[in-house]
């Protein structure tokens, strides 16, 4: 349909649209108007997608002067499928707007790692996307590029130097897509459309052109690009590829409720004792290639030097392939400044880092576990190996330089030494929002020693705050939001527009319960001091027994944690719960491998599919949480076994919940409960991926009976909670099982129009009735 919002031409691929969607739209166009940022919880299974995409690039076409939508996901399927919407809206479009010259077609890619775009035979096949990006750095880095049309003029003649591919003068290997990019230069260009990564690499084998340096080469003239968080959140990675982007971009994070723990991490930096050993042999390798660079060619090293002392520390614009990641600290925090003398030259920089990995070594060797502020690591490294916080600063960028100047390919190589750098670069330039946290081993295996140096970011506002002054409109999104109020604290921004939406039903296809006791009235929780009680590990297994009996197709369990789950899984057998269960239905279980995992799930699907039945046994902070659907068949239950809090003696989240407290004022319980419940609404969410979809959703703890647990869940899953649903038995359970899914299973109208359907008559009436409640009522 094509319908009028406040005075905007909106097109929307579909005959109907829901009236959350309709009020969707209206609360974000008043955002984009505003200039503003906003943070918007729509419920799962409601079109959020093409609602977005809908209206943004309906804005774009009536608003010139609105740059780029930058559409970020968290994996790749997301992307694949936002993409896909795209395309089904683009060609909808045309039908109004027609196609060719003049008729404002967009061009609008996905954007991936060289891992995932990656068309050259040999190399395609690595591994590792760190392995893919070496490989590929081994074809196309200038140098290699140079040698090979040097010895190209000169007829192959000569022998083999050191750092070509390692075969005769005439076997420099380049890569001939790359090279075919290259040549076509300015004239590398893609029509417009809509390209998935798979769409990607078609048009470079057929054009002979490198898929991943065309998508970035294009994004300068696209009008939507989608990509991953990281490539807008982690400093590293958006200034080697979202630097460009102007301020009047929108930036759009999908799937946001976990948007503070992706700015934690893309900031922290963990060293092992294994990553110590290594980037000391990294050292060793790289002193004997500055001592070969100095005795065969000494003008590249002083020419680094000069290069160093006037300033140059970046070499400036992608050359070839061997760009490499940016410095790990944000943007207006890069020192603009010369490299220290004392490590400008190549042999002074060896002897440096040889002093700050000794001191990270004797960190490492305390047997007990301690917890410091930048300040207090900066003063004791002054103290012991004389490294001020000023080198450290400069120290990845010195480090990038050096692996440049002495054309080092194979990168995957030097990991270690470059996460060494990562972490000095870091605690030289942030003297708040981080700690340094040593633990000699892991607290739930102490006789084990497993040291780990952890430089953890305690603020998710420091990665965030570039995005937000930089683009005039950010859109953080998600079906669990709730509770919303706590987002613009933690991420310390200011929001236009903070609405949650309701869902429009035309039947109750959802059923929340609340089971607070077993059938033999013994209450049910995993309380620490509760989770190993026998009574209560038996009456969660009678309750996924009787449940298996009465519950069609699939049902999906959550634990709080992959320790919990094998050892219920493990007493369940000893019980014969897991037998029983059998006589019902097959049981798949998650476990840490990826693999084995998507194995599970692929037999579960097929298990479901063939009337069999199946459970699958999960994790709430597992993969399957955050990235799986089970719509429809799949998923006609979801349990969660109790409240899935963080392991709350972990040293990383006491030191975050003490910054949160004296920064944001936010209490450690209220942050707690907030992480925890949002935890298990996303699990739950899983079931519900359409309005024609039905489900139920058991909390299984007598804490969700509390009002600070169920206050912060979702409104569109509490509004279908009920008073009488709220402190049930097992039995109690299994009996609105029963009704709830006899009721689901007649037959029923998909949407009564004007209820939970508006036609374009109704949303054109919306003008002359001045609201949605009025469309409603002309729609009816």
């Amino acid at each position: 349909m094509k319908f009028n919002l406040e005075g905007l031409t909106v097109y929307f691929p579909y005959e109907y649209i829901y009236p959350e969607q309709y009020r969707y739209m209206l609360e974000l166009k008043r955002a984009l108007d505003a200039r503003g940022h906003c943070l918007l919880e729509m419920p799962t299974g409601t079109g959020k997608t093409i609602t977005l995409l809908s209206l943004i690039t309906s804005y774009q076409l009536a608003h010139k002067e609105v740059g780029k939508l930058i559409y970020c996901t968290r994996t790749v399927p997301e992307m694949e499928k936002v993409l896909a919407e795209l395309a089904e809206l683009i060609d909808y479009r045309a039908k109004y707007l027609g196609r060719g010259p003049g008729s404002n077609e967009i061009l609008a890619l996905g954007l991936s790692s060289r891992k995932n775009l990656c068309i050259h035979p040999r190399v395609a096949e690595e591994g590792s996307r760190e392995s893919v990006d070496a490989g590929c750095r081994r074809l196309t880095a200038s140098w290699v590029r140079e040698r090979a049309a040097e010895r190209g003029a000169r007829g192959g003649e000569g022998g083999a130097e050191e750092g070509g591919s390692g075969g005769s003068v005439a076997d420099i290997e380049l890569c001939d897509f790359f090279e075919g990019h290259e040549r076509a230069g300015v004239e590398a260009l893609l029509p417009p459309g809509v390209y998935t990564l798979s769409d990607l690499r078609d048009f470079g084998r057929k054009r002979g052109w490198c898929p991943y340096f065309l998508a970035r080469h294009m994004m300068a003239f696209a009008n939507v690009v989608v990509y991953n968080y990281q490539y807008m959140i982690d400093p590293k990675v958006s200034q080697m590829v979202s630097r460009e982007l102007e301020k009047e971009c929108v930036v759009v994070f999908d799937e946001a409720h976990n948007i503070d723990n992706v700015c934690i991490e893309a900031l922290s930096v963990n060293l092992r004792k294994q990553t110590l050993e290594a980037a000391g042999r990294n050292l060793g390798k790289l002193s004997n290639s500055i001592r070969r660079a100095r005795e065969a060619d000494a003008a590249r090293l002083q020419g680094e030097y000069n290069r160093l002392v006037a300033g140059l520390v970046a070499q400036g614009a992608l050359r070839g392939g061997e760009d490499w990641l940016a410095n790990p600290a944000l943007p207006e925090d890069v020192v603009q400044e010369t490299v220290p003398g004392n490590i400008r030259r190549a042999e002074h920089f060896m002897g440096f880092l040889n002093r700050f990995l000794a001191f990270l070594r004797e960190k490492m060797a305390s047997p007990v576990v301690t917890s410091q502020t930048p300040q207090v690591f900066l003063q004791e490294l002054q103290e012991r190996v004389q490294v001020d916080a000023k080198t450290l600063k400069f120290c990845y960028d010195r480090l990038s330089s050096l692996l440049k100047t002495l054309e080092i390919t194979n990168t995957d190589e030097f990991t270690p030494i470059q996460l060494v750098a990562d972490f000095a670069t870091l605690v030289g330039t942030y003297a708040k929002g981080f700690a340094i946290i040593m633990e000699p081993y892991d607290e739930r295996l102490p006789q084990v020693p497993d040291p780990v140096l952890q430089l953890s970011c305690l603020d998710a506002s420091l990665a965030m705050k570039p995005v937000f002054s930089k683009f005039q409109s950010v859109v953080i999104t998600s079906g669990t939001l709730s509770p919303i109020d706590l987002y613009p604290r933690i991420l310390n921004f200011n929001p236009v527009a903070i609405q949650s939406f309701q869902m429009t039903l035309t039947r109750d296809c959802l059923c929340p319960v609340v089971v607070t006791r077993g059938a033999d009235q013994m209450p049910m929780s995993t309380k620490f001091e509760m989770r190993g009680d026998p009574g209560v590990m038996r009456n969660y297994g009678r309750l996924l027994v009787e449940l298996s009996a009465v519950v069609p197709d699939g049902i999906v369990a959550f634990f709080v944690s992959y320790r919990y789950m094998d050892q219920i899984i493990s007493k369940w057998h000893d019980m014969g719960i897991l037998q029983e269960i059998m006589q019902h239905k097959l049981i798949f279980i998650e476990t840490q491998d990826v693999v084995e995992t998507t194995l599970a799930l692929d037999n579960f699907r097929r298990a479901c599919d063939s009337g069999r039945g199946a459970v699958f046994l999960s994790v709430a902070r597992g993969k399957v949480a955050e990235g799986i659907d089970f719509d429809r068949h799949y998923g006609r239950a979801v349990v969660m076994f109790g409240v899935p809090y963080q392991y709350t003696l972990s040293r990383i989240l006491r030191a975050r919940l003490e910054y949160l407290r004296e920064t944001f004022q936010i209490k450690e319980n209220d942050y707690l409960a907030f992480d925890a419940v949002r935890q298990a609404a996303q699990c739950v969410g899983r079931v519900i991926r359409s309005k024609a979809d039905y489900g139920m959703m058991i909390f299984a703890d007598k804490r969700y009976q509390r009002h600070d647990k169920r206050d912060k869940l979702p409104q569109w899953i509490t509004r279908h909670l009920k008073e009488a649903h709220m402190n049930l038995s097992t039995d109690m359970m299994v009996h609105v099982a029963r009704e709830f899914l006899r009721a689901m299973a007649q037959p029923y109208d998909r949407g009564a129009v004007g209820k939970s359907l508006l036609s374009e008559a109704a949303l054109a009436a919306l003008d002359a009735t001045g609201g949605l409640d009025g469309a409603i009522a002309s729609g009816a």
